[in-house]
């Protein structure tokens, strides 16, 4: 016992040595006082070192050192084991003890902070969304060796009950403050479920997920069941919102049902795109795709309606079909057009590319997952994941123009019912 203690005393005159005493016990404090979170830059071996640094200090200024005791009251005694959280990982120490001659054990402060565990579920979790898998994560910390509490079962359960707490908080969470300019609906399918996400953009041009509702297919009872979910946490759905979908006809009918003519609604035009496409014999393929591209490139609506009637002349010669499916999105596909959207605000709201991006980072951080154990598993993970990637959201191009296009709706769904535009024959 004695030979341990001057070992941990020299390892502590060693650290005093390295920087000076009094910067020591500078960082030192100032690392009691911000938490672990300063550990976590230091590698695992002089973090545990400076883990039992902190705890003899500590123990020191309350009861003065060894040849010195500043109260009579208070009495070290020995050492005995304990653990702490460095970085994300759970290593073994060693942590001195503190008696009072009358009220018994005095707790460190500094080894409570050390021991919590909610900060090691936070880092932990982060990194799984990052690509380290459950049953890999022992691999994957330094030392493995000092490291416990990290096996495929500990970290499972961990991942159980944070995930959890996760998904409870997004889809609990209130709208009421958010003010949606426009709102991209899309359905990701996983473990064979489909689950239809809704993505708002604000007026100042922040993304963020608002909700999901699971079901067998996006069709339009499931999207009103999203719908009543987003309304029950205050979101206010009205006309006046810019709706962006692939055209899904449970969507569509959803959306006409609750908005009628006054629907403000734009086409995906990738979707479009490639639904001409797998029309079209491959050697009309590339030419259908420039006039298409070309079309919506224009900044005005009457110059892109009238490309459009152009290509749909054309694919008429072509495949009647292809024709036909251009017909029945015309007037959606120029959406933003007649609100004379901007041109780099247009490059976003004219598909569906955000909330596809949003499911790249889903299908990323979920690489690691092999077999999904049923609807509660795959809810919480989503829930959780789609929280992660909110943090990477960044605001859309072209937001400065939001405002101009809003007035312009305003203007639009304040005027009387106008007579649908005529279809071209």
């Amino acid at each position: 016992m004695r030979h341990e203690t001057r070992h941990r005393k020299h390892a502590l005159a060693g650290l005093r040595a390295i920087s000076g005493d009094q910067q020591l016990l500078g960082t030192l404090v100032r690392v009691i006082g911000s938490g672990k979170q300063a550990l976590d830059a230091v590698m695992l071996e002089m973090g545990r070192m400076v883990a039992e640094s902190i705890m003899l200090i500590e123990r020191e200024e309350l009861a003065g050192p060894d040849y010195y005791p500043t109260h009579p009251g208070l009495q070290k005694w020995a050492h005995e084991a304990g653990s702490a959280f460095i970085g994300d990982q759970k290593v073994k120490v060693t942590r001195p003890r503190l008696r009072d001659v009358e009220q018994g054990e005095v707790p460190l402060k500094s080894y409570a902070r050390l021991h919590a565990t909610g900060d090691f579920s936070e880092e932990l979790l982060e990194k799984i969304l990052r690509g380290v898998s459950e049953q890999k994560y022992a691999e994957t910390v330094l030392g493995a060796a000092r490291a416990f509490g990290v096996s495929p079962s500990a970290v499972s359960h961990k991942m159980v009950a944070l995930t959890a707490q996760k998904l409870k908080a997004f889809q609990e969470r209130s709208l009421a403050a958010y003010t949606p300019f426009a709102l991209f609906l899309d359905t990701v399918h996983r473990g064979g479920e489909a689950f239809l996400v809704a993505l708002g953009v604000d007026l100042n041009g922040v993304k963020m997920a608002l909700g999901f509702w699971q079901g067998s297919s996006e069709n339009h009872e499931i999207c009103e069941a999203l719908f009543r979910d987003l309304e029950r946490r205050g979101l206010v759905l009205s006309r006046r919102i810019l709706f962006v979908t692939d055209g899904g006809s449970g969507l569509r009918k959803a959306l006409r049902e609750r908005f009628g003519k006054k629907l403000v609604h734009q086409r995906c035009a990738i979707h479009k795109a490639r639904n001409l496409q797998r029309h079209l014999a491959k050697r009309y393929r590339a030419e259908a795709h420039h006039r298409f591209t070309i079309a919506l490139e224009q900044t005005h609506y009457a110059e892109a309606r009238q490309m459009l009637l152009e290509l749909e002349a054309w694919l008429r010669t072509k495949n009647e079909s292809a024709a036909d499916s251009l017909l029945e999105a015309f007037e959606e596909l120029l959406t933003v057009h007649r609100l004379k959207v901007p041109a780099l605000l247009r490059k976003t709201l004219l598909s569906t590319n955000p909330i596809e991006s949003l499911f790249s980072l889903v299908r990323h951080s979920e690489r690691n997952i092999k077999r999904s154990r049923g609807s509660a598993m795959l809810q919480r993970w989503l829930g959780t994941v789609l929280l992660y990637c909110e943090q990477q959201f960044r605001r859309v191009k072209g937001f400065a123009g939001i405002a101009q296009v809003m007035a312009t709706i305003e203007t639009e769904q304040a005027e009387p019912p106008q007579a649908q535009t005529k279809k071209a024959a």
